[in-house]
């Protein structure tokens, strides 16, 4: 992990709510909150100009969404992590915010440490889910492995390279960057660059998406999820 303290964007509409969360985080060394905004449209501008390292996002919030606001903040800056933190359950929230590109889905009865180090592994490239969300992103998953047609065990894509089809399968498997460049011994820059490629090539928005693609295509049989 970076010594380095993540410098933090927290968007929520509930002020009494981000600033309990601004107050409680500030005290952890590893952080640094650079701004804070009240909607999505907010937020979208802040990601420009505060260039944070990572957004801490509410998921229902006015004026934009925080899954639009996540295609907004990916479409502009495809590298910058977007963890969503709510109190919504609800399937379709999930799925639209891992759909907008989303790098994790917690929920706000999280604790503070807790919540760190998630922040922590989604910068050391993991995809975080809270554990009951994680089980119906895996069972959503197995869904649309079985209702597609299964392809042969080859590259799924010809436009893959050898070794970027090495990356998205251990991506699929849950590993992180670094996991990853160790098991292929490789730099994490390497592989960030080799998982920027795959998601160019094959149109994808996020590792999550990536792991549901090399699910679909046969090249793994299941996922795991964030631990």
């Amino acid at each position: 992990m970076s010594t380095s303290p993540i410098r933090l964007l927290i968007v929520d509409d509930h002020n009494l709510f981000r600033h309990g969360l601004i107050r409680i985080l500030g005290d952890y060394a590893e952080l640094q909150i650079v701004g804070q905004a009240a909607n999505g449209q907010d937020a979208v501008t802040l990601a420009s100009q505060l260039q944070p390292d990572l957004v801490l996002m509410d998921v229902n919030m006015p004026l934009l969404s925080g899954p639009d606001a996540v295609r907004q903040i990916k479409g502009q800056h495809p590298t910058l992590p977007v963890v969503m933190l709510t109190v919504s359950e609800r399937d379709e929230d999930l799925f639209d915010a891992i759909r907008a590109g989303a790098a994790g889905y917690l929920l706000k009865n999280v604790g503070a440490a807790e919540l760190i180090d998630a922040l922590q592994r989604v910068l050391a490239g993991e995809a975080i889910l809270a554990p009951s969300m994680a089980l119906r992103l895996l069972e959503e998953f197995r869904t649309l492995a079985a209702a597609a047609p299964r392809e042969p065990a080859a590259a799924p894509s010809p436009e893959l390279s050898e070794r970027e089809m090495d990356v998205l399968r251990l991506v699929a498997q849950g590993l992180s960057n670094k996991e990853i460049a160790d098991g292929l011994k490789l730099s994490e820059h390497t592989v960030k660059t080799h998982l920027a490629n795959i998601l160019a090539k094959l149109h994808l928005r996020s590792r999550a998406h990536a792991a549901a693609y090399a699910v679909q295509a046969g090249l793994v049989r299941d996922v795991r999820p964030g631990r």
